[in-house]
């Protein structure tokens, strides 16, 4: 025998073991997958794997036409079920081509003495399975190719607070939560000239010593006066010289934090400039010459602090020396980390209307939710609106010293329409959240939803809820948008949208509550834990991103065939019957999950052509009770865990409820052994799309964001190509009247400025860190300037950084 066919020998005997621990893992895993209920392919094409192999280990030509049978028998099996989608058919093809290949190449061919006969239905397999690639390359069934309309139907849209066109004075630049400015330096024809200006660094990074998982970086910077402020990891807040990028002053709030504080998060600051003729909550006039202009931050061990925006001192008559201790007034339980403020406050002329984050599953003795209004030159409490308490409006008194415990919270930021006078809060559900037999009607009267407020008294006007008896963790987590809609008579409706992780966008008349697009109650799965209930129906509003169908089979993906098959094996090992299915002890898939489709970063709407530009993201999760009782595990007496057990995945103790609970996104576990987020569902798991707002249609959709950053914080030193995948966001957008839309928050790290009209990528710039906040805009002496805080996200595990980042075009390309 010569020395060529020797090799050759080894290698088709490689081969065949090769092709014999695919087919042996093909059907261990098939014959799993069919008591799970799975589908048959992936036994039927492991035994034919294994054949095939046989086949080729004796070097018989038949070996082939074996594997021929299973490549075309994948082929149609893969189109049958997901069709010409690329991202689908990827997992279900790529080895079994490459087999296919494999066999094909002379090295093995010849060994088998296949002639040219024998190797055709392989070589038509091979061809056929590369063309549908190909062609599925060119066809991508996610996405929705449109125009938004561009005619300018609200010339004059309201603004009641007069805020300049230049500055940014709120959180979402005014509090009616849009995200949008009326600048048009910066556009969609010169945007792709954006040039960093400037790049501010804090210095406030993560101290692994001290700080929680999920230490985040959320801020969106103010800015009026030619000064940004904004809030850094720490709380510390910083002025900066907007044109320059210098610090002018840092205030530190010296906060006390530990690793058991669930988060360590700020998404910003709150301002206030004290008018003309001001009174006080009680009417009384303004007589206090100190802080004309105010910066309210709040802190997460749960102070609320006053600081004079010109010279960083804290405001001396507000509350205690510039403070207010919202954690230790009035609340049943004082426990370090289990009550802490993230988001900017709404401010009146008059108040500051603070709400509450309070830990999630930790226990039923918990701090309250209650929203509070305090006066923003004293800090006196003026009103309180505790959801949970039969009477919801009941200020402390001797014989009610404390907020109802574990009241519903609201941990998000608030909308306020001044001339409505009018407070608009997104309620979340009171802790634990998966669980719910243990709640009374009172608690569950409001959450979770909106409930509007008259400002000055804190008493109800209308709520409407988004949920009916939460289980999922389905909060209002974004900020409600304002937007005054143009009817067909010419009359204008203040509307608001209420965006949801459920991915349903709420519209409704922000006078009275009442629906404007229809959400009838759909049937809802059953069967809850013992000792709990499901509604038997739930909302779900016409205007949604939520897909149509609930997942299947062809929703289930992986990088290869092989953690495919484990992730559908996953998949049909847990309970799932569609949206609302209940939590269980087998294992529940939340889809939409738990951080939603829409989280806090919510939408940006231009009012004047009332359109708007969304990012949702699509990551189910796993939520599985866990009873307590002999055989499971010990649970630390709640009386001595003082410190908590921080972050919101893993096992959750729950205490006080029958059941624990573990929570994680629906991941393949094959890839999570290596510390990777790869989920388990189809791409794309982030996207953008534009919403017409007087159609309430979903005009266009694209997937947004690439593979390059998706391995970041795993165990392997490898960075992926660019390739578009469409990868989760977390944070906001921004727009503008310059046709320009800006998002941040992708977990690959990018500015990108898109077409508004279309929601094509026109201009992006690679970041030094990860972006989860929301970007902002502001005009300085006639020069447009885009910023945002690149600081990284500990529980996106985005790249930490402290970097905060102004774009602006250069001076020639101004003057044009």
């Amino acid at each position: 025998m010569s020395s060529t066919s020797r090799t050759g020998g080894i290698w088709v005997s490689l081969v065949a073991i090769l092709m014999a621990i695919v087919g042996l893992l093909l059907v261990a895993g098939g014959i799993y997958a069919i008591s799970e209920g799975g589908p048959f392919y992936y036994l039927i094409s492991g035994l034919g794997t294994l054949l095939s192999a046989f086949f080729v280990h004796k070097r018989k030509p038949i070996g082939l036409a074996v594997y021929a049978v299973v490549l075309l028998g994948t082929l149609i099996w893969a189109l049958c079920l997901v069709g010409l989608n690329l991202w689908s058919l990827v997992p279900r093809l790529d080895v079994v081509i490459v087999i296919g290949i494999v066999l094909l190449l002379p090295f093995i061919r010849r060994p088998l003495a296949a002639n040219r006969l024998a190797t055709i239905p392989l070589g038509i397999g091979v061809v056929l399975s590369a063309l549908a690639l190909v062609v599925s390359a060119f066809m991508d069934p996610y996405d929705i190719g449109g125009s938004l309309p561009t005619e300018q139907v609200n010339a004059s849209p309201a603004n009641p607070d007069n805020v300049p066109d230049g500055d940014w004075t709120s959180y979402a630049r005014t509090q009616d939560g849009n995200h949008w400015s009326p600048l048009t330096q910066v556009n969609s024809q010169n945007v792709n000239q954006l040039k960093v200006a400037w790049v501010m660094r804090t210095g406030d990074l993560p101290d692994k010593s001290r700080d929680p998982g999920e230490a985040t970086n959320e801020a969106t910077p103010l800015e009026f006066d030619n000064t940004l402020y904004f809030c850094s990891l720490h709380q510390k807040v910083f002025a900066v010289d907007a044109v320059t990028g210098k610090t002018k002053w840092v205030f530190d709030p010296k906060l006390n934090v530990n690793p058991g504080f669930q988060h360590l998060t700020c998404r910003g600051v709150s301002a206030h400039t004290k008018p003309e003729n001001a009174v006080d909550s009680s009417g009384q006039p303004v007589t206090t010459t100190d802080c004309t202009k105010r910066i309210i931050a709040m802190v997460n061990d749960g102070r609320m602090v006053e600081i004079d925006a010109q010279t960083g001192k804290v405001c001396q008559g507000f509350g205690d020396n510039g403070q207010v201790d919202l954690r230790f007034s009035h609340q049943p339980y004082t426990t370090a980390g289990e009550y802490a403020p993230t988001s900017p406050p709404v401010v009146t002329d008059k108040l500051i209307i603070v709400n509450s984050a309070v830990k999630d599953n930790g226990s039923v003795h918990q701090p309250s939710g209650a929203t509070r209004a305090y006066d923003v030159y004293t800090g006196k409490l003026v009103w309180v609106f505790d959801a949970a308490n039969p009477d919801p409006n009941e200020m402390p008194s001797e014989e009610h010293p404390h907020f109802h415990p574990n009241s519903p919270n609201s941990w998000s930021v608030s909308s306020y329409d001044k001339n409505l006078n009018m407070v608009y809060i997104p309620m979340g559900v009171g802790t634990p959240d998966q669980w719910g037999g243990y709640r009374d009607k009172d608690a569950e009267r409001y959450p979770p939803g909106v409930i509007a407020l008259n400002a000055d008294t804190g008493k109800l006007v209308w709520f409407y809820q988004t949920v009916h008896h939460d289980l999922w963790d389905m909060d209002a987590s974004a900020q409600p948008n304002l937007v005054d809609i143009t009817q067909k008579d010419g009359s204008l409706v203040p509307a608001i949208y209420i965006p949801t992780k459920s991915g349903d966008i709420f519209v409704l008349d922000r006078r009275t509550g009442k629906p404007i697009v229809p959400a009838p109650e759909v049937p809802a799965p059953g069967g809850a834990a013992t000792g709990d209930h499901t509604s038997p129906t739930q909302p779900h509003s016409e205007l949604s991103l939520r897909p149509k169908d609930p997942l299947s089979d062809r929703d289930i993906w992986g990088a290869t065939i092989l953690d495919q098959m484990v992730c559908s094996i996953y998949f049909h090992s847990l309970r799932y019957e569609g949206p609302y299915t209940p939590p269980s002890t087998q294992g529940t898939l939340v889809f939409p999950g738990d951080l939603g489709m829409f989280e806090w970063g919510g939408l940006a709407v231009d009012p004047r052509r009332q359109v708007a530009f969304s990012n949702p993201i699509s990551i189910p999760f796993v939520s599985t009770l866990v009873p307590r009782g002999p055989g499971n595990p010990r649970w630390p007496d709640p009386n001595g865990d003082k410190g908590g057990s921080g972050g919101e995945t893993g096992l959750q103790p729950n205490y006080g409820i029958p059941y624990a609970v573990n929570l994680h996104p629906f991941l393949d576990p094959l890839f999570a052994k290596f510390g990777l987020f790869v989920p388990c569902r189809t791409p794309p798991w982030g996207a953008v799309a534009g919403i017409d707002l007087r159609t309430n249609k979903v005009v266009w959709q694209h997937r947004n964001g690439t593979l390059r950053d998706s391995l970041h914080g795993s165990s392997l030193p490898i960075q992926l190509p660019p390739i578009k995948i469409g990868v989760p966001s977390l944070g906001g957008p921004l727009a503008t009247a310059g046709n320009v839309a800006f998002l941040t928050s992708s977990q690959d790290y990018y500015i990108r400025a898109y077409d508004l009209t279309t929601g094509h990528v026109i201009w992006k710039d690679r970041l030094p860190a990860g972006a989860q906040s929301a970007p902002m805009t502001y005009s300085i002496n006639g020069r447009q300037y885009i910023v945002t805080y690149a600081g990284g996200h500990g529980s996106f595990l985005s790249r930490m950084g402290d970097y905060l980042i102004a774009y602006a075009l250069p001076e020639q390309a101004e003057k044009k």
